[in-house]
């Protein structure tokens, strides 16, 4: 199992931005596919943005896509999600995800394809 750390939520106004960082605790992320998910009070969580092992393959739900952004620092082991031109329906708490990937070309975009998920973090966005 690999063990996630969140960081970098917080409060924002609206149109501003934020940038979360997901960094795997005491093992290299090389061999995993990473996403990040969202979700909000009395709603599903829902993929935000996904990652392959290369990093040269991407996915981004349509509400996120011109706004957000996901990468991933080998050298640093942390996975990115910049947040910008945010709005109030992107409140919610916001999960780092990996999942084992025999692809380096190859991103997963549902819950049940993850094995090991962060603590997620509060994203509030709101004047």
């Amino acid at each position: 199992q690999v063990k996630l750390v969140e960081s970098g939520g917080g409060l924002v106004q609206p149109g501003g931005s934020l940038r979360l960082s997901c960094a795997p605790s005491g093992r290299t992320f090389r061999s995993y596919a990473m996403g990040w998910f969202r979700q909000a009070p009395g709603k599903e969580r829902d993929v935000v943005a996904a990652i392959s092992r290369s990093g040269d393959m991407t996915y981004y739900t349509d509400s996120v896509k011109g706004r957000f952004t996901i990468s991933r620092d080998s050298g640093r082991n942390t996975v990115y999600l910049q947040m910008n031109s945010l709005k109030p329906e992107d409140t919610a708490v916001y999960y780092c995800a990996a999942t084992y990937s025999p692809s380096v070309s190859y991103y997963y975009t549902t819950t049940d394809a993850y094995d090991d998920w962060g603590q997620g973090t509060q994203v509030t966005v709101s004047s």
